[in-house]
């Protein structure tokens, strides 16, 4: 178990290669087998590369695992994090971010969002992948929730923003000047700053965006009503964790394509291919949901970085009552962390640490979650925002294929439980010429 109140988390929280399990893991694995336990962060906790526990953990438990420092960040009575309102939240969410809200109000503004940031890279030569998907995300979900924000509200909510990315997974302890601190004053004057900004433009008859309306209720298959302190919290939820996920693996995908020039010239064919059939058939740019749905290769390239970068836990929870494994019991109370081990078994995938986007080919790519295949979870937590995230790579890959563009050789993507890119997400990236003729965006 560690040092008295510390136990191993110095160990676990040792940075590592993102496209590896960590060291820390595997030797403890090798040491006592798939299920052991430890303290981390404070709590006692059960880490487990077992598929088959983790996937029964997932089924029947469903209170979210997370040191103290990430329940302080997220208010008691979260939506998300709330046993008895968790149902709600995924309601909501998925009457948000399911594929016909995708397909009906999300797909064109990430279009021509993406399009948008990709020409201002190519105006000035080069693009932060992490930074420029954390804008369109951002924009594309202020807009649809808030509607037009007044610009020093905008400027305050991005200005808190940079107090979370490096700040996840720490100590308890709320004292000025640590992590934690700063992490919740910043949610305090995000939460502040929306209220404000919803409680003006309900005063002043002022339109809200879409989403806004089916949180309190006020479109056709809204949920029921709720306070405007619950709807603030779960806006803030969702920005935040949205923030964090998708940004970094974009990055890493970007990365694993950067060092594969056979997936590179893959992926221009595919693209090159969509935008040609447009001019052919003599179609707007825009995107659709059948240009999504067609780009397989694309897809293809995802659920393989997502196998491989999903090396962090996918299934945390509490335990709810007493587990039994084997000849062991897991005690009810301990945080459970089950880790995906099952994505680099060879018995599963032939050669795991190899990326091969043609691994998928024939295979169902709209799966989220299988027994072999867990990047968004599994069970009642399972994310319902899997679909979203694939749809924004999908068509930011797209788009980023339609210059020439290179990775800055020092890239490295390493885990600290989070993603993290020491060295930025840079690509250099110019006009491709042989579309400039052929093509007008």
């Amino acid at each position: 178990m560690g040092l008295p109140i510390i136990g191993e988390t110095f160990e676990f929280m040792k940075a590592h290669d993102a496209i590896q399990l960590p060291r820390f893991v595997m030797e403890k694995v090798l040491r006592h087998g798939p299920v052991f336990r430890t303290s981390l962060f404070g709590a006692k906790v059960i880490i487990s590369t077992d598929i088959g526990v983790n996937m029964e953990i997932a089924k029947t438990n469903d209170i979210p695992g997370m040191p103290k420092s990430l329940k302080r960040l997220f208010v008691d009575d979260n939506l998300f994090v709330n046993k008895e309102t968790h149902r709600q939240a995924r309601s909501l969410t998925h009457q948000f971010l399911g594929s016909q809200g995708l397909k009906l109000r999300m797909i064109q503004d990430i279009d021509l969002l993406a399009r948008t940031h990709m020409e201002e890279g190519a105006r000035n030569g080069s693009l932060d992948i992490k930074e420029t998907s954390s804008k369109i995300m951002i924009e594309c979900l202020a807009k649809k929730v808030m509607g037009e924000m007044e610009p020093e509200a905008a400027k305050e909510l991005t200005h808190c923003w940079t107090f979370f990315p490096r700040e996840w997974f720490r100590f308890s302890l709320n004292l000025p000047g640590t992590g934690l601190y700063r992490m919740i004053k910043a949610r305090n004057r995000m939460m502040k700053v929306l209220k404000d900004t919803i409680l003006k433009k309900r005063a002043s008859g002022e339109e809200f965006g879409e989403f806004f309306k089916i949180i309190f209720g006020e479109m056709d298959g809204g949920a029921e009503t709720i306070s405007v302190e619950k709807g603030v919290d779960y806006i803030f939820t969702l920005f935040v964790i949205a923030n964090e996920t998708t940004p970094g693996v974009l990055a890493a995908t970007v990365k694993l394509i950067n060092d594969n020039p056979k997936v590179m010239q893959e992926l221009k064919k595919e693209h090159e291919g969509i935008v040609q059939g447009k001019i052919e058939k003599m179609e707007t740019a825009d995107l659709t949901w059948e240009d999504y749905k067609s780009m397989t290769f694309t897809q293809m390239v995802i659920n393989e970085s997502l196998r491989m970068t999903s090396t962090a836990p996918t299934v945390l929870r509490v335990i709810d009552n007493e587990y039994q494994v084997g000849d062991y019991t897991i005690p009810a109370g301990w945080i459970f962390m089950g880790y995906p081990y099952v994505h680099f078994n060879p018995e599963m995938y032939d050669d795991p640490s190899v990326f091969n986007p043609w691994r998928w080919k024939g295979k169902d790519l709209s799966t989220i979650v299988s027994k072999t295949f867990l990047p968004f979870g599994s069970g009642s937590r399972l994310c319902v925002g899997a679909e979203f995230v694939k749809l924004q790579m999908t068509i930011f890959i797209h788009h980023l294929c339609r210059y020439r563009w290179s990775m800055k050789t020092e890239t490295t993507v390493l885990r600290r439980f989070v993603l993290m890119l020491p060295h930025g997400s840079d690509v250099q990236i110019s006009t491709n010429t042989e579309q400039d003729d052929s093509v007008s965006y």
